[in-house]
């Protein structure tokens, strides 16, 4: 009986792009436990217990950050496993300690983005070169880790994320009403859209560049209002609306915070388009959400984003040119694909199933 092991840094106690990747591993490692008989055990530092619709508490432990706990007790059953997923390169150390033991056990590392783009330590390097297949989210990622790190690009799988198992793929496509109501707009009103953390440190998700762009686009579309979704921290929070009283778009962008997961798909449905002209994302599982719902998105061309838009779901843009940025947000308001085109070639490129299927060749196959 092959017997299989997920380390995780966290699934469940945050929320995230690296979490729902790690919630989709854990879906289908516990179903092939079920179904196709494999002895499969997931461990994740930060968790303290699961969502059971993900996983069963039986294929489960959370060390609820406990490192040496955690350390201990996942190596101690990496010694014991035929193939380990570790989902992050900051768990180096036990790659490494677990190649030197025992060479034969397959490990598959994961690379998110941005991560493994830039320095790494002595021993995440000598774990990039030990594990027997690194899963890149993105083309990009692939080549950064041939040229950072000179990885070779046959040690390297394109593995761009999925759906979550959970999410929503609404069949009714229009504007919700009650969303119309609470912030005030019209059926016919053009809204773009953004969902991610606004944050003072890392100020690479392009929002600021719509913000500015946004004066000339009104030009063309003076009803045009922009939503971004998500928390802020306070600098960021107060970097933003400075930017947006100095353009005089306090009626044009609104800051709505974080909104409940229940929520989102609605939000998603409310917009036009969604615009997030990243320079760092390692993939964009919002570019996917967004599209599910049937929205058009629009996406930089220099980092992983490049990865989660297809032709017939959206465009790319050069971020850091103000004019192509413009240019591009101006042919999003008249995408050519109808809004149940861009979710059918979503499901069928990003959904779980397709996912699942990957998955299981990976383990299975060996």
């Amino acid at each position: 009986m092959k017997k299989v092991l997920f380390a995780g840094l966290s699934a469940f106690a945050h929320t995230g792009g690296i979490e729902k990747v790690n919630r989709n591993w854990l879906k289908v490692l516990s179903q092939l436990a079920e179904q196709d008989g494999i002895r499969f055990s997931g461990h994740i530092l930060a968790d303290r217990s699961p969502d059971e619709r993900y996983i069963n508490n039986r294929y489960f432990k959370g060390y609820q950050r406990q490192r040496f706990r955690f350390l201990f007790a996942t190596c101690r059953q990496a010694l014991r496993s035929d193939i380990i997923i570790i989902s992050h390169v900051h768990l180096a150390p036990l790659v490494v300690f677990i190649k030197k033991l025992c060479p034969s056990i397959k490990i598959y590392l994961h690379a998110h983005g941005i991560e493994v783009w830039h320095s790494l330590n002595r021993m995440q390097l000598q774990a990039l070169r030990l594990a027997d297949k690194i899963l890149a989210v993105s083309r990009y990622t692939r080549q950064q880790l041939i040229e950072q790190h000179q990885v070779p690009g046959t040690h390297i799988e394109v593995w761009p994320n999925a759906l979550d198992v959970f999410f929503y793929v609404p069949d009714n496509l229009n504007k919700p009403a009650y969303l119309l109501e609470r912030y005030g707009l019209s059926s016919t009103q053009k809204v773009l859209l953004t969902v991610t953390r606004l944050s003072s440190e890392e100020q690479y998700k392009g929002y600021d560049k719509v913000i500015q762009a946004l004066p000339y686009l009104l030009k063309q579309y003076p009803g045009l209002v922009y939503l971004v979704v998500g928390k802020a921290d306070p600098a960021e929070q107060q970097r933003v609306n400075i930017l947006i009283e100095d353009a005089g778009l306090q009626h044009n962008v609104k800051l709505l915070g974080y909104v409940d997961e229940q929520e989102l798909v609605d939000h998603y449905l409310l917009a036009d388009s969604y615009v997030m002209p990243s320079t760092g994302e390692g993939f964009g599982i919002a570019f996917i959400e967004a599209t599910a719902c049937g929205r058009p998105v629009l996406a930089g061309n220099s980092d992983g984003s490049a990865d989660a838009v297809l032709p017939q779901t959206g465009l790319l843009c050069d971020s850091d040119n103000p004019d192509n940025l413009l240019k591009k947000l101006r042919e999003l308001q008249t995408f050519p694909q109808s809004a149940s085109t861009i979710q059918e070639a979503t499901v069928k490129q990003y959904g779980f199933d397709a996912y699942r299927q990957r998955i299981e060749q990976l383990i299975l196959s060996e």
